[in-house]
């Protein structure tokens, strides 16, 4: 990827388009770090005042810290993030926005435009629900910002204004990064503010070894796990099941057509980390309800003793949400009856497998397993890491700081949106090459 990197570089249209994208992140993240007027911001950030640990934290990660420093930005892009997987839930359920999403790029469009819709909704709800809870901690919110005769209800209305603003102009940065055709805009934001609350969470790890020199190897340890870790995603991600396909030939006229062979490949985690997100979304969601408008009340103890953070409850729901959540994305992103179809209109079958129902059979019989091993993956790398980071930061003191920083979905999503933005550089230098044979 360096290598990638480096050459990209050299190429003075892409040059240009990455130093756009720098300069995107750049702003991005300065305002991720501009606080709010009328905040007042603790030794642990805001996220005491909302009243949860948990949930809110790993959002806070994502975002760079931005929710826990209370800055303009603090909302990021999780509302559009909610906003596209909702989307995606109502393209397969409503069948007018699933014709829609077939019907071309304008239609791709038009779903575009409700996605943003859906995430000013989200951003809306966001703010309030944060407004409300910060409320309802005294001293957090300034109300006398603009002197002592000021109505209450003007400083929050005015946090919640920005912090609407804040979320839609997050928003239009990505678009902005998309537009340039290498990465998803909003995506690597995700990417940056994930790998800045991990530095600065081993930095803040690195400081204690002043402190007691043996910290160091716990903290070496957890490097090592850490590295084995990304490797182990890296394979799986990149891991897929090839089935061959061979195309009857075909003569019409004086030509011959067809006579080839390709293959169809069905990635082993062609899921990403949705599953993950859903499931760890599911259970958590609410403790993050009561946490924040009923704090010391005995449902949130109950909750907080039977199914948060690393009980063992939260690891079985979470494991059987995983598994559900895996199954009904394959079916949504490989439709076997489809590909047997269009298999069959093309003059392509399976060697051994006859076209039509035998076809769509086999490859259901294969989804099934390769999404189950991809389940099981997805499962195991979330249990086994969570367990390990939390003895290992436990060790270290940093025990909130290190799980929440190098969380497994974070490092799943940047995976993932490190090896997209790899495969999108090296096409658009592709693309530059060919435009200069061309020449």
């Amino acid at each position: 990827m360096f290598q990638t990197l480096r050459n990209a570089f050299k190429q003075k249209d892409i040059r240009k388009k990455l130093l756009i994208i720098l300069g995107i992140i750049l702003v991005y993240r300065i305002g991720c770090w501009i606080p709010i007027p009328g905040l007042n911001i603790g030794e642990n950030g805001i996220l005491s005042g909302l009243g949860g640990e948990d949930f809110l934290t790993l959002l806070s990660s994502v975002s760079g810290g931005a929710l826990a420093n209370g800055s303009l930005l603090a909302l990021g892009v999780v509302p559009y993030i909610s906003a596209s997987i909702i989307m995606q839930l109502l393209t397969v359920a409503i069948p007018p926005l699933e014709r829609l999403s077939k019907s071309g790029e304008d239609g791709r469009k038009k779903i575009a435009f409700y996605t943003r819709i859906a995430a000013l909704v989200f951003s809306i709800i966001q703010a309030v629900a944060i407004v409300v809870a910060l409320s309802g901690s005294e001293g957090v919110i300034d109300t006398q910002l603009f002197g002592a005769g000021t109505p209450s209800w003007i400083v929050p209305t005015m946090i919640a204004i920005i912090l609407i603003a804040g979320g839609m102009f997050t928003l239009w940065l990505g678009e902005k990064i998309t537009e340039l055709g290498i990465g998803n805009g909003v995506s690597l934001m995700v990417f940056v503010g994930i790998v800045s609350s991990a530095g600065l969470a081993l930095l803040e790890a690195f400081r204690q070894v002043g402190e007691n020199i043996e910290v160091l190897w716990n903290i070496l340890l957890f490097v090592v796990i850490l590295v084995v870790i990304f490797a182990l995603i890296v394979f799986i991600d990149l891991a897929e099941r090839k089935i061959p396909v061979q195309y009857a030939k075909q003569v019409k006229g004086r030509k011959m057509y067809g006579g080839q062979s390709t293959m169809i490949p069905i990635k082993v985690n062609s899921n990403g980390v949705l599953p993950i997100i859903f499931a760890t979304a599911l259970v958590t969601f609410p403790q993050l309800i009561i946490q924040m408008f009923w704090p010391d009340s005995g449902a949130n103890a109950w909750y907080a003793q039977w199914l948060g953070t690393g009980t063992p409850l939260y690891f079985v729901f979470n494991a059987l949400f995983i598994f559900f959540f895996s199954y009904f994305y394959a079916q949504i992103t490989f439709n076997p009856e489809d590909v047997s179809r269009n298999l069959q209109q093309s003059g392509g079958f399976i060697p051994g497998i006859r076209a039509g129902r035998p076809t769509t059979d086999y490859l259901k019989k294969i989804s099934s397993r390769i999404t189950f091993f991809g389940a099981s993956y997805l499962t195991i790398i979330f249990i086994i890491p969570t367990l390990i980071f939390s003895i290992i930061g436990i060790a270290t003191g940093q025990t909130a700081t290190l799980m929440n920083a190098f969380s497994v979905t974070g490092m799943l999503i940047v995976v993932s949106v490190a090896l997209e933005f790899d495969k999108q550089l090296d096409a658009q230098m592709l693309m530059k090459n060919y435009r200069g044979f061309l020449k």
